[in-house]
């Protein structure tokens, strides 16, 4: 049985791989900060909870990723932990840089430290194309990054990259476009939408206030990208690749989709509001994901309003519980 071992693993994506892992037969451990309380709610909702093996650590303390890598030995370790709401990041710009940025280097340098030929994925993002320099965006397309999030992402991207070529690490960048579901967190906008089109369908809110509306992102399901984490450490090489639909639709089209699943217009609901504009906004991403579909035989299967319809669908169900 191999192990696999994911940090963020109490994320959307960690929850989303955990199930896959577990499901492809895989011994799975995740890395979970010492808090307080540490919020398991996502793995609960797809009943894994239990399935997975939890170790104490931090990304900002090395030691403590060593010390669990060396006590578990994976296989392969899915690097996906980081502070991942690009709109934070403008507040918390260092700490954003220590856990998103560094929190990469601690990773491959604890991998390095224990056991060089352990493959790990890295979690990139669309956010370093932020002012696009291609209409479509792949591979080639050089990167623009927009916030601070989005240049901590650039660190840990070209990081994973050197310790490939440097140290001859199976180190792979997903570089992926926005993924969604219903384990999103309320604070980003397609989870935003869904939870407050719930809420004034059950007459339990009165307005939803957005910002730029004219933004475009190219959506998928993050239950299907999951699966091309997983192909990327399958390969015989390591290698970037993007992870994307290759259709791209406005936050307003996402909202005309999510109200009239609940037969409300939009238009009378949605308020505009300017101080939720970014200090730098990233007007449109839309990925190529020719390379990916070409050499991981991988494809998204979820279209944007399925997507939607069902994180409508589960907001809908909290609402009633709530």
């Amino acid at each position: 049985m191999k192990t696999a071992f994911l940090t963020g693993i109490t994320g959307q994506d960690g929850a989303y791989l955990a199930k896959f892992l577990l499901e492809k037969g895989y011994h799975v451990v995740g890395l979970v900060p010492r808090r307080s309380t540490v919020d398991r709610w996502r793995l609960e909702y797809l009943n894994i909870a239990d399935q997975v093996e939890y170790k104490d650590g931090d990304l900002l303390d090395v030691s403590s990723l060593t010390r669990a890598l060396k006590a578990c030995k994976p296989a392969e370790v899915y690097h996906l932990g980081a502070q991942s709401f690009v709109g934070s990041s403008w507040e918390q710009p260092i700490l954003t840089a220590q856990v998103t940025g560094m929190g990469v280097l601690h990773v491959l340098e604890a991998i390095r430290e224990t056991d060089p030929a352990i493959k790990m994925y890295q979690a990139s993002s669309s956010e370093l194309y932020g002012l696009i320099q291609e209409p479509q965006q792949s591979e080639q397309t050089p990167f623009y990054p927009r916030s601070p999030y989005a240049v901590s992402k650039l660190f840990g991207y070209w990081m994973t990259k050197n310790y490939r070529e440097s140290f001859q690490m199976f180190s792979t960048n997903g570089i992926l476009f926005n993924h969604e579901s219903p384990l999103r967190g309320l604070e980003f906008v397609t989870r935003k939408v869904t939870h407050g089109v719930a809420r004034i369908a059950a007459n339990k809110q009165k307005e939803l206030r957005l910002g730029n509306i004219q933004a475009k992102r190219d959506w998928g399901f993050a239950g299907d990208f999951v699966e091309a984490m997983w192909l990327m450490l399958q390969q015989d090489k390591p290698d970037d690749y993007v992870i994307a639909t290759g259709n791209t639709s406005t936050v307003e089209e996402m909202c005309k989709i999510a109200f009239d699943y609940v037969g409300l217009n939009y238009l009378d609901y949605v308020v505009i509001d300017p101080q939720l504009y970014r200090p730098a906004e990233v007007d449109i991403l839309l990925g190529n994901p020719e390379k990916a579909k070409r050499e991981l035989d991988w494809t998204p299967k979820t279209k944007l309003e399925e997507l939607i319809h069902m994180m409508v669908e589960a907001d809908m169900q909290r609402v009633v519980k709530a």
